[in-house]
């Protein structure tokens, strides 16, 4: 016996029909962006802050520090908040708690309040990446979730690869402090999207899940698992080198070559910039060749573009085309295998997809992380690029090409 059509939700209800592609796409871009942005703003200040607070350059790299760890560790209880109670109402909790950090970081008096802001905008940014994924995941499986990815991956690029320049401006116009006026009202806008145009893609919430032995339970499913681990792990590192290329190529650009803030802004436009071709690259070549077939020359290409690094200084003078080729070429290919990868990653794991995005993102996040503070033991910031660049996408290659995959 059919159903009564009454008791079916209204089409508008539906998240797979409210939820279009588009607004998918638009919407997962927007909070994905969010934490990018809240550290590619902020990065031409960083020398200014030294002088600003009359303090150490390791004080002022503890304030990126501690956005970073903010940031990566929270996904881990932002993915399994999500799949207990909802996409929606957790974006909206996280979201406030990064618009208080970024309040709180415009009035800092202080180097030390400065970092506890930046720890909680770390905090608040969390939920854009494991939210959005998560969303993906809910709604789409196979060809069309990696096409909403690189979807994503397109939008995405076009906020970080203006951040720097803006930051930059915004530093010469008026000061670090405006800086974080424009992250407010990010967090503000970024707020009021999720509010009017966001619906909820999790239909069978399990409170159950929140529950420190449920937690713990799934990341341990996830971390046992081939299917999870091997392409979590490569795209982890490759992705990862986005975040270590952000602590260390200001004091290549900046302290090494010579750029001021707003040329060093302007200047990042060739990462970001290649990583837009990239992605439109990627969705050509998707419905021609499929997704997983550009995985492996991706990572090749991205690995060729991280060794070539390694010809700075011998026999080439690190200038600003010099360094920034390079990276292009790096930027261009991850923007290739961030979708299949990304796929292949959440398709195995539905009913836990908040959980596996996070640990994706703690993985992406982690990395970078990790390949900052490595960049720190190195006296020379061009060895520093030099060995962690080349390191991590090298591991990143040798893992999807050599690790199991079941």
């Amino acid at each position: 016996m059919n159903e009564p059509a009454s008791t079916l939700p209204p089409p508008a209800e539906r998240p797979a029909a409210a939820m279009t592609p588009t607004r998918a796409a638009v919407i997962g871009a927007l909070l994905t962006a969010l934490g990018s942005m809240s550290m590619a703003l902020y990065t031409p200040a960083m020398p200014a802050l030294v002088a600003a607070f009359g303090t150490s350059m390791s004080l002022v790299k503890a304030t990126l520090t501690a956005y970073f760890a903010g940031f990566a560790f929270t996904q881990l209880v932002v993915g399994p908040l999500s799949d207990a109670f909802g996409r929606r109402p957790i974006a909206f909790v996280f979201l406030a708690l990064y618009v208080v950090g970024g309040f709180v970081a415009v009035f800092a008096p202080t180097v030390e309040i400065l970092i506890a802001a930046r720890l909680v905008q770390g905090i608040g940014a969390a939920v854009g990446v494991a939210v959005s994924r998560a969303i993906v995941r809910d709604l789409f499986t196979g060809q069309e979730s990696a096409r909403v990815l690189a979807t994503i991956g397109i939008v995405l690029s076009i906020g970080p690869a203006v951040s720097p320049t803006i930051g930059g401006v915004v530093l010469q116009l008026a000061g670090w402090r405006a800086i974080f006026v424009v992250m407010l009202l990010l967090g503000i806008a970024a707020f009021v999207v999720v509010h009017r145009f966001m619906v909820e893609t999790n239909t069978a919430p399990e409170a159950d899940l929140v529950r420190p032995s449920r937690m713990l339970a799934a990341y341990v499913r996830l971390a046992g698992d081939a299917r999870f681990l091997a392409p979590a792990l490569s795209l982890g590192l490759s992705v990862g080198s986005i975040y270590a290329l952000g602590t260390l190529l200001p004091f290549v650009l900046i302290g090494r070559v010579g750029l001021d803030p707003t040329l060093f802004g302007m200047g990042m436009l060739a990462q970001t910039g290649s990583y837009f071709v990239g992605g439109l690259a990627a969705r050509a070549l998707m419905g021609h060749m499929g997704a997983e077939r550009l995985v492996t020359p991706g990572l090749v290409i991205a690995f060729v573009g991280a060794a070539a690094t390694l010809s700075l200084e011998h026999p080439l003078e690190p200038g600003w085309a010099v360094v920034m080729a390079p990276i292009g070429l790096y930027a261009f290919a991850v923007a290739l295998v961030i979708p299949a990868l990304t796929t292949r990653v959440l398709a195995p794991f539905p009913e836990i997809a908040g959980s596996a995005s996070a640990l994706l993102g703690f993985l992406q996040m982690g990395s970078g992380f990790l390949g900052g503070v490595a960049g720190s033991f190195f006296l020379d910031p061009v060895v520093a690029l030099q060995a962690v660049f080349a390191t991590m996408q090298g591991l990143a290659l040798a893992i999807h090409l050599f690790a199991p995959r079941r």
